[in-house]
């Protein structure tokens, strides 16, 4: 079989959505007819949903690149809360964060720390918040 003329083919009779959608019968669908509808059987692989993640945080990653450009002097664990914060945030919702990515920027990652606490975000994603201010206060 010639999967890249199939490919083709399926991709104009189906059409390329980059988005959910109900299709016809009222059943969500994403991308070139892939039902994902729970109620039909659909859904994703353990290996899709880690495509999918993966290629998200990389578009944070760089998100977060482009907007400080300090975070490479960063360790690891504080990247890590930076693009975890902008993956539940988006990248404007994180640079919302003023004082506290000052804080950031400058080594006082208690005081960062206490500024993530303080947020309205943190009263709404809890244990979250208060995991990712004790890594970015301990880098641990």
């Amino acid at each position: 079989m010639d999967k890249k003329q199939l490919t083709k083919e399926l991709r104009r009779d189906e059409g390329v959505v980059p988005f959910a959608y109900q299709d016809h019968l009222g059943y969500w669908t994403i991308g070139v007819g892939r039902l994902i509808d729970k109620r039909k059987g659909g859904g994703l692989s353990d290996a899709e949903i880690d495509f999918l993640l993966s290629n998200d945080i990389d578009r944070f990653e760089k998100q977060v690149i482009d907007a400080l450009p300090w975070y490479s002097r960063l360790d690891d664990v504080r990247q890590r809360v930076l693009v975890n914060m902008a993956f539940n945030l988006g990248i404007a919702g994180l640079l919302g964060f003023k004082n506290t990515l000052a804080m950031i920027e400058r080594g006082d990652y208690a005081g960062a720390a206490k500024g993530m606490l303080n947020s309205k975000w943190a009263t709404q994603v809890g244990e979250r918040a208060r995991r990712l201010a004790t890594m970015m206060e301990t880098g641990k």
